[in-house]
């Protein structure tokens, strides 16, 4: 039994350690003690050698006899504590309890991977076995889609046939969803994180720690905040990010999938791989979660540049010239932001391999080819409006975020340096059409607005909304 501070990993002798001969257990310890960084190292066993395993130098610190199997007198008087039952050991670890702050179709793919890992994969017991999972309560097909989900086991609205596990259960409260929580997840749409964790103040666990999965930043009167700062604002949370190529549908189908883990304390990055790594999902860690976390948030923007090249029906030079001029983009303002991001985060899952997913089959790509088909055939639309046709009451983030960087930009003076971003912004707004994506090296430079600073009356009777204001008050 191996603790760090308290209970926290039972472990056993590797196959191949020559234990049985004379302080042989003694010298096994050692090398556990040598490559791991535990505290205290506690003995179980029922037998002479396993209490004499303690009693040399550099053997454990503590004895636990074991008498499951057989009993021995002069064992059970020596140890610190006697055990009858393996389950008694399983209990007396650190286990941790998992909510879930969300339900649409990420939140859900991700249900899909964190219940297995939390009842069928979970061979330590380093995990309680129930997951509570926050939903926003409404009405589909006649019912209560909380009560669909703890029905069926699967979010029929947002991701139809993904088996969420018997062991989620959601709950229309987000109080009572948290509480007791060791680990809350959030992925819910950014735009709505700040009021949940105003609420949250004073509600959750101290000792907790969180991970988001939300792609999105918010943008203040200060400068902008990324969400995993928010959270550490306003909880007082560690918080790392879960970023990469993560279509849910696709990870829900359990086919080969990958994402990284941007993280600033290493010991809870590594439970959180135990808790989102599978066959099917692979998990990497790094140090770098503002890098992480602007990866997720801008790769957004260039896919709706990606699908506007797939509505005009250009090739791939077409797309690979604005994938490589978004990735370009991505990297200098997220540096330009944040002077700690590293540059190889952008070759990890979080980085190109995200991009190129999103850019293929992710909702933004379809939200922006629709609306690049249907503007060049002639049709009057907006993206919201497909967002409600398209998405199935899930929220398209990139055009949101690209109002929020937009702003960055033109509070720092910076719209000529980014010309992708700042072309899809003016293209997602109506003031040009989406064939303009194509002259993304020169929109930027054109004007858009009369004298004044306002649009003008001819941009408005078009159909052409203004730019949406996105700063938020500091606090």
């Amino acid at each position: 039994m191996v603790s760090a501070g308290e209970p926290s990993r039972l472990i056993g002798f590797d196959s191949n350690e020559p234990t049985a001969h004379n302080l042989g257990k003694p010298a096994a310890i050692a090398r556990i003690r040598q490559a791991n960084p535990y505290k205290t190292i506690a003995m179980v066993g029922d037998g002479i050698t396993d209490l004499e395993a303690v009693q040399v130098t550099g053997g454990a610190d503590l004895f636990i006899g074991f008498g499951g199997v057989v009993q021995r007198p002069p064992v059970a008087a020596a140890a610190e504590w006697y055990v009858y039952k393996y389950s008694q050991l399983v209990e007396a670890l650190k286990r941790y309890t998992v909510a879930m702050i969300g339900s649409g179709a990420w939140a859900c793919a991700a249900m899909h991977v964190v219940a297995q890992n939390c009842l069928a994969y979970d061979a330590a017991d380093e995990f309680v076995d129930e997951v509570r999972m926050w939903v926003y309560e409404e009405e589909f097909q006649g019912s209560k889609l909380t009560q669909l989900i703890n029905a069926r086991h699967e979010n029929p609205k947002y991701l139809p046939g993904i088996n969420l596990g018997a062991n989620t259960v959601a709950d229309p409260d987000l109080e009572s969803t948290v509480r007791g929580a060791d680990i809350l997840i959030f992925c819910a749409p950014h735009q709505f994180i700040r009021s949940m964790c105003k609420q949250l103040i004073g509600k959750v666990k101290p000792d907790a720690f969180a991970i988001s999965l939300i792609k999105g930043m918010r943008v203040r009167a200060d400068g902008p905040q990324l969400i995993s700062a928010l959270i550490t604002q306003y909880l007082a949370l560690d918080c790392s990010v879960l970023m990469g190529a993560n279509i849910a549908a696709d990870i829900g189908r359990e086919q080969l999938s990958e994402a990284v883990i941007g993280y600033s304390n290493l010991e809870n990055a590594q439970v959180l791989k135990k808790l989102f790594e599978t066959r099917y999902f692979n998990i990497s860690l790094t140090p770098d979660v503002a890098g992480a976390e602007m990866c997720g948030t801008l790769k957004n923007i260039v896919a709706l540049a990606a699908g506007m090249v797939d509505g005009l029906g250009l090739g791939p030079n077409s797309k690979a010239t604005i994938m490589r001029q978004g990735l370009g983009e991505m990297r200098r303002f997220s540096k330009a932001l944040y002077a700690s991001v590293r540059d190889e985060t952008f070759f990890e899952s979080c980085g190109v391999a995200d991009l190129i997913a999103t850019c293929y089959g992710g909702r933004n790509r379809l939200v922006a080819l629709e609306y690049t088909t249907r503007r060049m055939a002639g049709a009057t639309v907006s993206f919201e409006q497909l967002e409600g046709e398209l998405l199935q009451g899930q929220k398209l983030q990139g055009v949101l975020t690209s109002n929020e960087v937009q702003e960055i930009l033109q509070q720092r003076g910076w719209e000529g340096e980014y010309p992708l971003f700042s072309t899809v912004n003016r293209i997602v707004n109506g003031y040009f059409p989406p064939s303009d994506i194509v002259n993304f090296r020169e929109v930027p430079s054109r004007a858009i607005a009369s004298d004044g600073g306002d649009v003008s009356d001819e941009v408005v009777g078009a159909g052409r909304p203004r730019p949406i204001p996105t700063a938020e008050a500091s606090g």
